[in-house]
């Protein structure tokens, strides 16, 4: 069984999820936290819940979803996951990041997180599904046994991620949603990076930006 908490971090409200089992090793999917108060935040919840961090995972590398990986790379040694294709654009994120007044610190490794592979954190696993159209390298984590989906910025709740950054392309991120996401269970939780959560079955009914694609959710009729 699976637990997780939602964080909302920065003044983008950035998603951050923890995500753990029984043996209390987690997941920190996205640690988007901006400033010491919202780092200590995080912390005081994973010692309060006696969670050992083992892997972040980065959905992409936008400055708003990875303010305090080094941070929580250095103080747990925790695996940091991300696509290939977005590491070439840190450099560029970084910058970024300053324009949008968050102070981002991309000095940390990662390990490829490539489409189609399993990410075991203890008794958890999540699959890479790669879904570029935000970014190049962007990706999703599923966990299958649960119906968890961790959407980062391609799908959010009636809406989609924006495309008119550096590296973004809207057909890509449409067919990636159709291929990738769609197609999924009905009743999976989806966790984007930004809003509510929301349920694949809920958009692919009633997402506007999935029209004319939009059909009954045959899952739960």
């Amino acid at each position: 069984m699976v637990n997780y908490k939602i964080f909302h971090f920065n003044h983008l409200q950035t998603t951050c999820t923890v995500l753990w089992g029984a043996d209390r090793r987690c997941a920190i999917v996205d640690p988007g936290c901006s400033g010491e108060a919202e780092r200590a935040a995080l912390d005081a919840f994973l010692t309060q819940e006696n969670l050992t961090p083992e892997a972040i995972l980065l959905t992409h590398g936008h400055p708003d979803h990875i303010c305090s990986v080094a941070y929580f790379h250095r103080k747990y040694g925790a695996t940091v996951w991300l696509n290939p294709a977005e590491r070439a654009f840190l450099p560029m994120f970084h910058h970024f990041g300053a324009a949008i007044k968050l102070d981002v610190d991309i000095d940390f490794p990662t390990v490829d997180a490539v489409d189609g592979m399993t990410i075991r954190v203890g008794s958890l696993s999540f699959r890479v599904l790669a879904t570029p159209g935000h970014t190049r390298g962007g990706v999703c984590y599923y966990d299958a046994e649960e119906h968890i989906l961790l959407s980062g910025d391609t799908l959010f709740a009636g809406s989609i991620g924006r495309t008119d950054f550096k590296g973004g392309d809207y057909d890509m991120l449409i067919h990636s949603i159709l291929e990738q996401l769609v197609p999924l269970p009905g009743e999976t939780l989806v966790i984007p990076g930004h809003g509510p959560t929301t349920t694949i079955g809920a958009e692919r009914a009633t997402n506007p930006f999935l029209e004319p694609f939009n059909l009954p959710d045959l899952d739960i009729l």
